[in-house]
């Protein structure tokens, strides 16, 4: 298939406005995850959130909405047991992550018939994005987007020192929570993008390759964001051209990114030039 006859299909549009608005917002809150050492609660966050797909579908109710549900709870469930229970954020992260993968494997269990639309979220499928779908990107993407430009200042503060930023007065803990909701809908957001599996790959890779260029932190942003975008659509295009899952188009394309801009990232370059 021609590569300019693609643009001309509804169903590609929508791909790729939605992996241009889930690789976007991934990599903006991809700097915070990456600043404050959040990776593993993506990862929990993501399986959560497919458990409460299969439930939907396993009921008849709303996937999407359950996912919703289920992510938000495990963030604010683990932030609670970091808080009340004295233990770090990976261990109770690491508990809820594997029961509510088991959760989603007895969910599957228990449905009747094979149901393709469960894989889909499970490994991605941007390209049977629907109409419906991408307004609740859109929506959810603009929610979290707002949040983060409304509450920029506290949310660099608590990435980088939350207890100065508690010294400070800010309230960091309110700020980390409300950071734990929005990693929550941004992973939610790209289930049907990237899936599960790989969503919190695009919420690392991104910011990860943008921090190897620059010490800013206003350019890590952008950069992030403008690195995101191009591998989320990019991997789209790869995806419908080679007849290839776009999850794994996108999650692949973004780590090729990433090496490369280890090999030629301005600080690597800088320590290895000799002093004067």
């Amino acid at each position: 298939m021609e590569l300019i006859e693609l643009f001309s299909y509804d169903f590609m549009q929508r791909s790729l406005l939605a992996a241009a608005l889930v690789g976007g917002l991934c990599s903006v809150i991809g700097v915070f995850v990456v600043l404050r050492g959040l990776a593993f609660v993506g990862a929990g966050t993501a399986h959560a959130a497919f458990a409460g797909v299969t439930l939907g579908y396993l009921m008849g109710w709303p996937p999407l909405l359950l996912a919703i549900l289920f992510g938000l709870a495990t963030v604010w469930i683990t932030g609670w047991v970091e808080e009340r229970g004295n233990m770090k954020l990976d261990v109770s992260i690491g508990i809820l992550y594997t029961t509510t993968m088991a959760l989603a494997i007895l969910f599957i269990g228990l449905m009747k018939t094979y149901n393709a639309e469960v894989y889909g979220y499970l490994f991605g499928n941007v390209l049977s994005v629907t109409t419906e779908e991408l307004r609740m990107i859109g929506g959810l993407s603009i929610l979290v987007l707002g949040t983060i430009m409304l509450f920029s200042k506290e949310l660099y503060f608590i990435a980088f020192d939350q207890e100065m930023a508690e010294a400070s007065g800010v309230p960091a803990r309110r700020i980390f929570f409300l950071l734990l909701t929005l990693v929550a809908l941004t992973v939610v957001v790209s289930l049907k993008t990237v899936g599960a599996i790989l969503v919190f790959a695009m919420v690392l890779i991104p910011a990860s390759t943008a921090y190897q260029l620059t010490h800013s932190l206003s350019t890590l942003t952008w950069y992030s964001i403008i690195i995101g975008v191009i591998c989320s659509s990019g991997g789209v295009l790869l995806s419908a051209v080679w007849d290839i899952p776009s999850g794994p188009a996108i999650v692949l394309l973004s780590t090729l990114i990433f090496f490369l801009s280890v090999l030629l990232s301005p600080k690597r370059l800088r320590q290895a030039l000799p002093a004067n």
